[in-house]
């Protein structure tokens, strides 16, 4: 059986960006440009791809650039054809048509779950399930919702997504506490804990920032008791889903990942992307093996 697809994406972008400052004085740290793309659109084009139809961006007061982004651009849009710069038109088109766009304040920074639970009102009451897509993260390939979906459709609950890390690593990491089941890729989740020791660390599956979370996430977002700084943690809610018998499953992820929330990584995703776009692949390539040799 062919598993439902989510309708409703969530992207929390509420952040200030603080490791980017002072860049992110005035653009937000998800417009930043992965090669010619901001991070967010990127994100937004792999939620479309897996069927959603809404994405809705959480955003703090003073952001209003980053929905901004998706907005009609037929004016610009207008000025290059007549420029004859087609290939310009499609790309700047694309982030209006991807899905349909709106916005959430998050008043205060109190973590991703109080971010979460912002968006209820915004989802139809039909709605059973949606996606969370952490504009940090970019998972690739792209197609690992579509993947969860199928899972949920398969058990039930909610499904997030995993790495396999080597343990000497995993310390860096919310690290899962699963059980198998029949397909090495989906586990059964018990519980989680954040970045332990190498030793201490119950499995070597990480969290990723790709979650398709039951409507019932909303209840336990209610209930779960604020951490440091008043903030509402998601992975509390989904412990406390867990202790009530809610399924949840990951799906182990075989492929890569950028994290786009420092610098430093962001300098590697933003290579790697250029490192692969056609026009200016090579000459990087040949740049850096000089540069490199110096």
């Amino acid at each position: 059986m062919t598993a439902s697809p989510f309708r409703s994406a969530v992207v929390p972008a509420a952040g200030l960006g603080t490791r980017f400052l002072p860049t992110t004085k005035t653009v937000p740290k998800e417009l930043l440009p992965v090669v010619d793309t901001p991070g967010i659109e990127l994100v937004a084009a792999e939620a479309a791809e897996a069927g959603a139809e809404q994405l809705l961006i959480v955003t703090s007061p003073g952001k209003d650039a980053v929905a901004a982004h998706f907005a009609d651009s037929s004016e610009l849009e207008r000025t290059l054809a007549a420029r004859g710069k087609e290939k310009l038109v499609a790309k700047v088109r694309r982030a209006h048509e991807l899905l349909d766009v709106r916005t959430v304040t998050q008043d205060e920074p109190l973590g991703l779950g109080h971010a979460i639970g912002c968006v209820r009102g915004a989802l139809a009451d039909d709605e059973q399930a949606f996606a969370v897509l952490l504009p940090d993260d970019l998972v690739l390939p792209t197609g690992v919702l579509t993947r969860m979906a199928q899972v949920r459709e398969e058990f039930g609950g909610s499904v997030l997504c995993a790495f396999d890390i080597p343990r000497e690593e995993i310390s860096a990491y919310g690290v899962f506490d699963v059980t198998d089941t029949e397909d090495p890729d989906v586990k059964r989740v018990h519980g989680m804990v954040e970045k332990p020791a190498a030793d201490d660390a119950p499995s070597t599956f990480a969290a990723a920032g790709r979650y398709l979370l039951d409507v019932a996430v909303f209840d336990a977002i209610d209930r779960i008791t604020p951490g440091a700084g008043g903030e509402l943690q998601i992975t509390d809610a989904i412990a406390l889903l867990i202790s009530e018998g809610h399924p949840v499953h990951v799906v182990v992820h075989r492929g890569g990942r950028h994290d786009l929330g420092n610098p430093g990584s962001y300098v590697r995703a933003f290579v790697d992307f250029a490192l692969e776009h056609p026009d200016y692949g090579p000459e990087l390539r040949a740049w850096l093996t000089a540069r490199l040799s110096d």
